[in-house]
C-alpha cells in the first residue's frame, strides 16, 4: 500500500452512482405536437455528462429534427436552470429540496484501503490529518500508512456528488450531522484543503498533489485509472468494506427501491445488506416543460423515454461505458407514469 502513496496521486475515493435515470420533477403542459422538430438544452450534473455525450449523437440519428446541446455545469446548476426554463432538461446527482420544489408551481412532487464515515468525516472536518493517523490504522490493519498529510479536496461548485457524498458523512457520522448535507456546503476549513469544478477538476486536483483524497463519480472512471488514482472500499450500514461494482450497486438498490415514492425523491444513501455499497442514488432529470413550446416539451418527454427503455440510453452498451445500473423495472414504471403527465391538461 505505501507504494501506492510513493508514486503519484496518493488516493482518490470514487463513488459509484447507479441506478440511472428517475426521471423525477416532471411538469404539465399543454396540447401535444409533433416531436421531430426542437431545440433542447441539456445541463448539469458533470456525472452524467459523458452519459449523455454518448446518448445524444446516437439518438439524433434517428430524430434528425431534434438538436440537443449538452453541457457539465455541476447538478446546482442543472436545477436552477431547469426551473428558471433556460435549460429544458436540468440533469443532477441529487433530488429537489421541498423548497426547490415550491420554487415553480409547474414541478411536481493490491490490498485495497479501507475508509468508513466517521473516518472521512474526521478528514474533511480537519481532525485526521495524516495518513498513518491512529484512526485510519484500526480500519486497516497490517497495512503500512505514509506519514503524508492528507489533503481533502471537495467540490467548489454545486454538485450532485457533493449532495450524496455529504448525506454519507451525515448518515454514518454523527459528528458530521452539525455540518450537514446539500449541493453546496459550508465545508469546515481544513489546512491544505482544496475546492475543485466538476468532477474533471477534482481528478486534476488528485493527480497533482500526492496524499488527496476526493469523491469522484464513477462515469470518470477512465480518467481516474488513467491518472493512476487508488478506490477506496467503504464502510456500508452492515460494518463490512465493499467496492463499487454491479454486485454492490445492485444490492443497494434492491434493498431501497420498494420504498421509492411515486415523485421518486428519495435518498439511496447508507442502504441497508452486508452487500450494499454505501454511495449510490437515481439520476434526476429536471424539466420544466412550462417554460417551453408544446413541441419542444413533447421532444423532450419522447428523448427521455428513450433514455429509459433498456432497447434506448438504458441499453447495456451505455450503461457499462459509464459504470451505471440500469433502473429496475418498477422505478422505470414510476418514471414513465411522471413523463406521461409532461401533456396532460
Amino acid at each position: 500500500m505505501s507504494e501506492k502513496f510513493n508514486r503519484g496521486p496518493a488516493l482518490s475515493r470514487r463513488q459509484a452512482l447507479g441506478a440511472t435515470l428517475a426521471l423525477a420533477a416532471m411538469l404539465k403542459t399543454g396540447a401535444a405536437l409533433a416531436a421531430d422538430e426542437a431545440q433542447i438544452l441539456e445541463t448539469g450534473s458533470t456525472l452524467l455528462y459523458p452519459l449523455f455525450n454518448l446518448w445524444v449523437p446516437d439518438y439524433q440519428k434517428t430524430h434528425p429534427g431534434v438538436k440537443i446541446t449538452t453541457q457539465g455545469t455541476g447538478s446546482g446548476t442543472g436545477i436552477s436552470e431547469a426551473i428558471s426554463g433556460i435549460a429544458q432538461i436540468g440533469a443532477s446527482d441529487a433530488y429537489m429540496s421541498n423548497a426547490q420544489m415550491k420554487m415553480d408551481a409547474g414541478m411536481m412532487n493490491g490490498k485495497q484501503l479501507k475508509l468508513s464515515g466517521p473516518v472521512l468525516a474526521g478528514i474533511y472536518s480537519g481532525k485526521i490529518t495524516h495518513w498513518d493517523d491512529e484512526e485510519l490504522k484500526k480500519v486497516n490493519p497490517g497495512v503500512k500508512l505514509p506519514n503524508l498529510a492528507i489533503i481533502p479536496v471537495h467540490r467548489s461548485d454545486g454538485s450532485g456528488d457533493t449532495f450524496i457524498f455529504t448525506q454519507y458523512l451525515t448518515f454514518s457520522a454523527p459528528e458530521w450531522k452539525s455540518v450537514g448535507y446539500g449541493t453546496t456546503i459550508s465545508w469546515p476549513a481544513v489546512q491544505g484543503g482544496i475546492g475543485a469544478v466538476g468532477n474533471p477538476g477534482m481528478v486534476n486536483a488528485c493527480k497533482g498533489n500526492p496524499g488527496a483524497i476526493a469523491y469522484i463519480g464513477i462515469s470518470l472512471k477512465r480518467a481516474t485509472t488513467e491518472a493512476k488514482l487508488g478506490e477506496a472500499m467503504l464502510g456500508n450500514r452492515a460494518g463490512r468494506f465493499v467496492l463499487a461494482n454491479p454486485k454492490t450497486v445492485s444490492a443497494a438498490v434492491a434493498a431501497t427501491a420498494a420504498k421509492t415514492p411515486k415523485d421518486e425523491r428519495i435518498s439511496l444513501i447508507f442502504a441497508p445488506g452486508a452487500e450494499s455499497y454505501p454511495i449510490i442514488n437515481y439520476e434526476y432529470a429536471i424539466v420544466n416543460t412550462a417554460k417551453a413550446p408544446p413541441e419542444v416539451a413533447k421532444a423532450v418527454r419522447a428523448f427521455l423515454e428513450w433514455g429509459i427503455s433498456p432497447q434506448g440510453g438504458n441499453a447495456p452498451k451505455y450503461m457499462e461505458a459509464v459504470g451505471f445500473v440500469p433502473l429496475p423495472v418498477a422505478i422505470r414504471k414510476l418514471s414513465l407514469a411522471q413523463l406521461h403527465e409532461i401533456h396532460s391538461s
